[in-house]
């Protein structure tokens, strides 16, 4: 890994604001039709990189007993805000997971699997997650493409300014090592009779796979390969796909403890 940053902490709380665009209604109700087309209908799911919670909460609006974990602690206090009480929020690192049980399932979107800059921590998070799943659990995440971090998000300044905050994005993608880096400025109204506003900065580092790498990174650490999509669709990804879609079944491990049904 790259040297560590705190992110998602000044972000945190203008994180929907910004985020107001993205259609998670639409994204829920695709990755509602995979858990179910893996038979995954209700019990224990586990979000990775869940953030402030907006699939977590509506995963358990649908009736699974969830569970986000988030490195960052002040976007699980948002997400705490908006999910209900009897959800577990746990701060820890995908890589590092510890859970008291095994889970039906895990699911990671909004690229949080793009975080994992080396192909060791790949192995690391699916490992992790096989020995947390059920007998034939699933675990189904995204990624963003070396597509999208090269030819649409590519070399650029973003900027956008709402009532109350606003952010600067410099993005670079680096082709030598899929790395895609981006600094982020972040403005929030801090003293609104005095229109005092505070700024801080967050250093983002994400990395584009093949999807191909994580298949084989995922297959080294037990795991089985159910399917890959496209984003959105139940067709193979293409050249110019921006999101891929795997899940990933649980593979049997000697020694592992697997909940009587």
């Amino acid at each position: 890994m790259k040297e560590e940053f705190e992110i998602y902490a000044g972000f945190a709380p203008v994180y929907d604001t910004f985020m107001d665009n993205i259609p998670y209604d639409a994204w829920f109700a695709y990755l509602k039709g995979l858990l179910e087309e893996f038979g995954v209908h209700q019990g224990l799911v586990l979000e990775l990189g869940c953030g402030t919670g907006n699939m977590t909460n509506r995963l358990a609006e649908a009736g699974y007993d969830m569970i986000g974990l988030d490195l960052s602690g002040e976007m699980l206090e948002e997400a705490r805000e908006k999910c209900p009480s009897q959800v577990l929020f746990l701060q820890q690192d995908m890589r590092e997971m510890e859970l008291y049980g095994t889970v039906n399932a895990i699911v990671c979107v909004c690229d949080g699997m793009n975080y994992l800059l080396e192909t060791e921590d790949l192995q690391k998070v699916f490992r992790k997650a096989n020995n947390y799943l059920e007998a034939g659990g699933v675990f189904i995440f995204d990624m963003k493409t070396r597509h999208f971090y090269r030819d649409i998000l590519g070399d650029r300044l973003i900027g956008e300014n709402r009532e109350d905050a606003s952010f600067l994005w410099e993005n670079v993608f680096h082709p030598d090592t899929d790395i895609n880096e981006y600094l982020l400025t972040i403005y929030q109204l801090a003293d609104r009779k005095r229109d005092l506003f505070s700024r801080s900065e967050e250093l983002h580092y994400q990395r584009a796979y093949d999807p191909a790498t994580v298949i084989r990174q995922m297959e080294a650490a037990g795991m089985e390969l159910a399917a890959v999509y496209d984003a959105f669709t139940r067709e193979p990804p293409r050249s110019d796909s921006e999101r891929v879609y795997f899940i990933a079944r649980e593979g049997y491990q000697e020694g592992k403890y697997y909940n009587e049904k």
